[in-house]
Formats: C-alpha cells, structure tokens, sequence
C-alpha cells in the first residue's frame, strides 16, 4: 500500500481502499491523531468500510463505529454512516435519553477526487478529438458499447476509447471529452458518488453525465457538465463541444474553480470538523450513557433488521403464492 495519498495505486480502485487508506493518509499527514490497524480497537471512534465490518458485529461500551457505507446498504449496527451521495442521507434522528442525542443516521461525505491524476496536457489547446469513459465497461449504457455508436461518433471526426485498464484511470493527458453514462433516462443512482464529475473538474475536461443524482447535486450552473437522457441527446452534446472552443474554455475554468471544492485540503478540512464536531463528541455521549441507553439503541436496531427480514421473507411469500394461483388457473379441469 502507498505512504502517500497522492500517488497513483491501482488498489484505490476499490471502495474498501479508496475510502479508509485515502482517508487516513490524509488525515495523518495533515497532523490528525489516527491509526491504522487490522484488528478492532477496543476504544475509540473506528472508522471503516461495510466490507470490514462483521454484519453482527454490536459496539461495545466504549467503541464509536462510523461505516463506510460506499455503496451498500445500512450496517446493522454502525452509529453513524458516512454516504457518498446526498440523496442518501436520512433525516431521522434517534434521541435515547435526555443527555444523548445520537446520529440515527448518514453524513454526506464527497468522494476523494483520483489519486495520482494526470490533467489534460495544455498541449492540447483547443483540440476536441478523443472522448472517454473512465471505468468498467459494464457500468456503461448498452446504447454506448455498440458498433454503431463507435461509427456514429467517427462520423463527427471524434474517437471513441473506453478505458478499463486500472493502471491508467489516472492519466487524462490526452483526453479532451469525459462521457459517463450508466442508463439513459431519469435513472438517479441515488447510492454512486459523484467521483467522475471531480475527476473531470480536477483534469481540466469537460464532461457529458447522464443522470445520476450525485452530479445534479452538485450541479450549481451549466457550465458543470452537459447532461444527456438519451442517445440522440449524447450525439448533440459532443457536436456542441466540438464547434464550440469558447463553451469548452468556459467549462474548463469553471471545472478549475470547481475542483477547489474537492481538493484534498478542503476535504481534508471537512473530515477533522466531522471528526471533532460529530464523531467525538457522540462518542463521549454513548461512553457516558447509561448502559440501559445503549442496550435500547441496539436493541431497536435489532428489531428493525427482523422487521425487515420479515418483511422480505413475507413478500417472497407472497411471490410464490402468487406464482401458485396462476398455476392451478392455468391447469385444465379434469
């Protein structure tokens, strides 16, 4: 693992990474008391990813969980949840006690920006030649990994490349377009990140987004992105950029003023206030409450985990039941 966020590492591709090494190497080079470790403290505020968390896993006395939740669900028992996404946030808050007022839910966290990234090379000017899409190729809309769009976008002197190889999700030197697109229409991917908006930003690229819910919430003007809902839309956005130099230069300074928003400094800055405003203090709150406080508190988490199960459980019921009926109509009367 890297000493240094801001080196390129192909491990930082996934969110179990991404989220917990990324923050600590900030966090510790920024001169804030944390620790690495593989093992549970026994104390503490712990933050780590859904994927290191034992499901069961129920904080002890002394032990403030805050989860990762990337692109999960809720953990079951975490006291707080940091999301990627603003859609996600919940506004229900459990009060356990008069002294104890504990976050029932998430705090809205943005994505760190790509470690290690290479912006455009300036090189290029105005050159509006080679579009991309940073990713795997099945995160992409179908209607962009066929042959024909490959052709339609030939037609407008551009090229086309999906980039799926990690070891080059860093390098924008020689992209002049990001395309980022999972489904066409009103899709709001109200658990994704809006990582490739940043990304963008932070390259110096303007950008043609589909959708997705964490980009229009970020979205303060036009010049942010284009946003496409359909093919046809996709096809005029990328005629757009390509005869318009001007609208390209204005989305690029606008993505640089942008990008100070998500720099590692100011994020950085919003994790150590979430840290010594939020996470500590109820921290201290759940150490000095009454243990009864904190039995109710997993206790209720309990019960809504059954009550979802039942519910689930019940609903599958109910599918198959359903799946019977339109059998035995089906079968001839003897």
């Amino acid at each position: 693992m890297p000493d240094n966020a801001d080196a390129y590492w192909v491990g930082f591709r996934r969110g179990i990474y991404c989220w917990t090494l990324q923050t600590y190497l900030r966090l510790r080079a920024s001169g804030f008391p944390c620790q690495l470790t593989d093992t549970l403290p026994d104390d503490g505020v712990i933050l780590a990813h859904w994927d290191s968390l034992p499901p069961e896993l129920q904080p002890g006395p002394r032990q403030m969980v805050v989860c990762f939740q990337a692109d999960r669900a809720r953990h079951p028992y975490a006291q707080i949840h940091v999301v990627q996404n603003p859609l996600a946030l919940s506004l229900k808050i459990m009060t356990l006690g008069d002294r104890f007022l504990l976050p029932g839910d998430r705090y809205f966290m943005p994505h760190w920006p790509q470690p290690g990234l290479i912006p455009r090379d300036p090189s290029r000017g105005d050159r509006c030649e080679n579009i991309a899409f940073f990713g795997l190729e099945e995160n992409l809309a179908p209607e962009l990994r066929t042959a024909s769009w490959q052709e339609q976008v030939t037609s407008l002197g551009l090229s086309w490349r999906v980039i799926s190889e990690f070891d080059l999700w860093n390098d924008y030197s020689e992209v002049d377009v990001i395309l980022a697109v999972r489904s066409f229409g009103r899709q709001e991917y109200s658990w994704k990140p809006a990582a490739k908006l940043y990304n963008a930003w932070h390259a110096g690229v303007p950008a043609i987004l589909g959708y997705d819910s964490a980009f229009r919430q970020e979205r303060k003007s036009e010049l942010d992105y284009l946003e496409v809902l359909s093919l046809a839309d996709t096809l005029q956005a990328l005629a757009k950029l390509r005869e318009n130099p001007e609208l390209r230069r204005k989305i690029i300074q606008n993505g640089q003023l942008r990008a100070i928003e998500t720099s590692p400094a100011q994020l950085t800055k919003r994790w150590q206030t979430f840290l010594e405003t939020v996470a500590i203090p109820a921290y201290h709150h759940w150490c000095v409450s009454p243990n009864l406080v904190r039995q109710s508190f997993l206790l209720r988490r309990q019960l809504a985990i059954q009550t979802k199960d039942f519910r689930r459980n019940l609903q599958k019921l109910r599918n198959t039941l359903g799946i019977r009926s339109r059998l035995r109509a089906l079968m001839p009367k003897i």
